[in-house]
């Protein structure tokens, strides 16, 4: 019977533990505007956010900007990367860091494509997710 009771409260703990990871846990929104911000700050033109939840299950969000430079698109990268590890969140994958041209940051939910300027429009993936819903990530963050 004691062994059984110890199972039941290990059982509960394990929950317990459970519901405060979801409590301190940030939402898939909340990651895509976080990204969206430090992009902002840090100069990234034509700063998309698409909700790609309804189109994909690997994903609920892409983050797509630019940069001037190979060396803006890793600055870029490289901030977002910090922003996001001192909120607890580490990457499941980054590609295409040294050279700058493309580089994509898998956040599980959240996809950001931070690309140079002509390779963005080479490949075009606002067209290719066209039927994602645009956020209006400017207003969420002001309010």
């Amino acid at each position: 019977m004691l062994e059984m009771e110890n199972e039941v409260r290990a059982c509960l703990e394990g929950e317990k533990q459970k519901s405060l990871k979801k409590v301190n846990s940030v939402t898939s929104m909340e990651k895509a505007l976080l990204c969206a911000r430090v992009g902002a700050e840090f100069k990234a033109l034509d700063l998309v956010l698409l909700d790609v939840s309804r189109f994909t299950s690997f994903a609920d969000f892409f983050v797509i900007c630019s940069g001037k430079s190979s060396r803006q698109v890793q600055g870029i990268a490289d901030n977002v990367e910090k922003s996001l590890r001192d909120h607890g969140i580490k990457p499941l994958g980054v590609e295409g860091r040294i050279e700058g041209q493309w580089i994509l940051m898998d956040y599980g939910d959240v996809i950001i494509h931070i690309f140079y300027e002509p390779i963005r429009h080479f490949y075009d993936l606002e067209s290719l997710w066209s039927e994602a819903k645009r956020v209006q990530w400017e207003e969420k963050i002001e309010s």
